[in-house]
């Protein structure tokens, strides 16, 4: 998916934006990124692979060289960033976490209306951040250049400029991934991610709204467009994606994760009973540790992920080698696993070919019974929204899988309304087929309004587009 980070500071703001940045590398594998500027020297700014080495590695060198007072930077799933750009604007720097469905139509605008060409190309395509520089550019000023830009996106963008006078900071327009300022004295930051400046010395500030815009100086942050009211968060941050240490909307991530193991166990009261809970590592363990202290059936870890040499969840990025590294990472404790009844909480299931592996991984080493309970409803759709799979058709979901084998392939909306159902005869028989075909003892999915409720905000603040197929 992707993260950003900026900084605004009276001083050198390099090591700052290093951290900041290196904070968001769970969120990407593939680009790293850094600009900065000085009023004496300008603009620079470096980009690196970090398909196969932690951003920190190849960026320490840069460290050394780069000046600034401000600067932006990212960690990319995609494209490389930040990108520079000299327009009627003047010269600046933008960085972006965005997904744009109808590029090909924006870039077919934008020849016809008399833009000669594009420069960034990414893996053939043009570079999204490069055609939301063309829609920005449209307009008088920066404010309205972003408006424009997230009005004609279908998808979602959030956006981080650096001009010689500070930063500019967008989130999107239903705020569908957060942006936070953090404060300190002769500073300021924008992230991502609210952790990714706490051991810099920053301190809370504000979470922007959805579509709001702030200009950031190490003098203050001004508002130059007011938040808008419909929000529409990724509730799988909260699932998955985010670090256990991050807030969203007052929300802390590991918190969330305890109260949805919770109500997890809630609803298995009296149905199961396991030896022991364990999470798949990394992101299913606070899920595990809230359904252990609910139930009281003791926690455990009845395999280590080895993270000395593989320490990053999404490296690589090719699918048949991430299925390879999955099973090389974990590493069984067999005295915890040989006779014993385990219940795995995962955070969820997409293809299930890596939580298969996992389940014959446990009975090869001696496990009696594997109880599955993924932290989340059954993923039927493709996110639209933000670029957190890497599935290329929602055929690749294994819930769409078995519906078109019961179904056919030409599926109705109503359809699928009724299999997202969890109080349906079919939602329960595709998860019956679904416990089949990956080979659990049992399979039990969290409840959409059980998972609302565990992250106790507002359900219409809420997207919940790749379980309920809901707009």
């Amino acid at each position: 998916m992707g993260g950003f980070f900026g900084v605004a500071s009276k001083s050198s703001c390099v090591l700052d934006l290093f951290f900041g940045i290196d904070y968001h590398s769970h969120l990407g594998t593939r680009r790293g990124g850094m600009a900065v500027y000085d009023p004496q020297k300008g603009f620079d700014r470096a980009i690196h692979n970090i398909e196969n080495s932690p951003f920190r590695t190849k960026f320490e060198h840069d460290v050394a060289e780069l000046e600034g007072t401000s600067g932006i930077g990212c960690i990319s799933d995609n494209e490389p960033q930040p990108l520079l750009a000299r327009s009627h604007l003047g010269s600046f720097a933008i960085t972006t976490v965005a997904k744009i469905n109808n590029i090909d139509d924006l870039i077919a605008s934008e020849l016809k209306r008399g833009h000669t060409h594009f420069l960034e190309m990414s893996g053939g395509s043009i570079n999204p951040t490069e055609m939301v520089i063309a829609l920005i550019n449209q307009k008088e000023t920066f404010e309205e250049g972003i408006r424009y830009a997230q009005e004609q996106i279908d998808g979602s963008c959030s956006i981080l400029i650096l001009t010689p006078k500070g930063l500019i900071a967008a989130r999107d327009r239903l705020g569908r991934t957060p942006v936070i300022i953090g404060k300190k004295e002769d500073a300021f930051c924008v992230s991502f991610e609210s952790f990714a400046y706490v051991n810099v010395g920053y301190e809370d500030y504000k979470e922007l709204g959805p579509g709001e815009i702030v200009r950031v100086t190490p003098e203050g942050v001004e508002t130059l467009k007011q938040p808008g009211e419909k929000m529409r968060i990724c509730s799988f941050l909260w699932v998955y994606y985010g670090y256990p240490t991050s807030t969203y909307e007052g929300v802390n991530v590991e918190d969330m994760r305890y109260e949805c193991g919770k109500i997890l166990a809630q609803r298995d009261k009296d149905q199961v009973k396991p030896d022991l809970v364990a999470g798949v590592p990394d992101s299913g363990t606070a899920h595990a540790i809230g359904y252990a202290n609910e139930s009281g059936v003791p926690f455990a870890r009845p395999f280590i992920k080895y993270t000395p040499t593989w320490p990053r969840s999404f490296m690589p990025t090719h699918q048949s080698q991430r299925n390879l590294i999955a099973r090389m990472k974990l590493i069984p404790v067999h005295k915890l696993i040989k006779g014993k009844s385990l219940l795995m909480i995962d955070d969820s299931i997409v293809r299930g070919t890596q939580l298969r592996e996992t389940t014959e991984f446990l009975y090869h080493n001696g496990a009696k019974e594997v109880h599955i309970r993924p932290a989340c409803p059954p993923l039927l759709f493709g996110c639209k929204y933000l670029n957190f799979s890497r599935s290329k058709s929602e055929m690749d979901l294994i819930t769409r899988r078995i519906i078109a084998r019961r179904e056919g392939e030409n599926v109705s909306d109503a359809v699928l309304a009724d299999y997202a159902d969890p109080d349906s005869q079919n939602y329960k028989e595709m998860l019956e087929d679904m416990r089949k075909e990956l080979n659990f003892t049992s399979l039990k999915f969290h409840r959409l309004d059980d998972l609302e409720k565990s992250i106790a905000i507002e359900p219409c603040k809420l997207c919940t587009y790749c379980w309920s197929g809901k707009e």
